[in-house]
């Protein structure tokens, strides 16, 4: 059986580190003067690796439904590590206010999960982007941008360009979670590769890294549903 893959090369990058994307996508991070035969050669070594990554159901599993239809007074929804309920009623300032539960218009009730889904990111943007400039702070680096965007595979990642990106859907999880992902991405701004190195600096940043780990192995299909 072929195996598909893509290739990303960057002048700055030492290593060749394959890594397999949550939609099953194998991608190969190239140095740009290694040969595409010696690419196939070296994916052609991993085939066994790769195949029980890409058949590995719990991390890979399928997207579940989303909810689709309009909000339901008392539905949970999943925010910063807890569940919070829905109340359906007007409120003051006519959008989604949040205190110890959400409560939702009716007319943005009747819209869906859209709209929530918006609401969401918009708080992801505040909660995130600051913390990325905390912990870059920490980290004693520098990125050119970072912002909070629709990916639905990756929690996070950084461009040879020291560009971040975050998926909206983090602001579900437990803020030590968050701060896993915003750490691992700006991790890779002093080590590019996965090494002994890389995971040494993200668990002196981070001492509760293994612990976020699981975390998100074990609820991140909960993450990716609209609600």
């Amino acid at each position: 059986m072929d195996l598909d893959y893509a290739i990303v090369r960057s002048p700055k990058r030492r290593k060749l580190t394959i890594t397999v994307e949550r939609d099953r996508r194998i991608v190969v991070h190239a140095p740009e003067s290694i040969s595409e035969a010696r690419i196939r050669e070296i994916v052609d070594s991993k085939r066994q690796w790769l195949f029980e990554k890409i058949r590995h159901e719990q991390k890979y599993n399928d997207e579940p439904e989303p909810p689709g239809k309009e909000l339901v007074n008392g539905e949970a929804v999943l925010y910063l590590g807890r569940r919070y309920r829905i109340a359906i009623a007007d409120t003051e300032s006519g959008e989604i206010e949040f205190s110890r539960q959400f409560v939702v218009p009716p007319r943005i009730a009747a819209s869906g999960s859209k709209a929530f889904a918006n609401w969401m990111l918009v708080r992801a943007e505040q909660q995130i982007l600051p913390r990325v400039k905390l912990h870059a702070r920490q980290l004693g680096v520098s990125y050119r941008d970072a912002e909070v965007s629709e990916g639905r595979f990756r929690w996070g990642s950084c461009t040879p360009r020291s560009s971040l990106r975050f998926n909206w859907r983090l602001i579900k999880a437990p803020m030590f979670v968050i701060d896993y992902v915003i750490i691992h991405e700006l991790a890779h701004l002093i080590e590019p590769n996965h090494t002994p190195r890389f995971w040494n600096i993200v668990r002196a940043q981070h001492p509760t890294a293994e612990k976020a780990k699981d975390w998100l192995r074990e609820h991140g299909a909960l993450l990716e549903q609209n609600l």
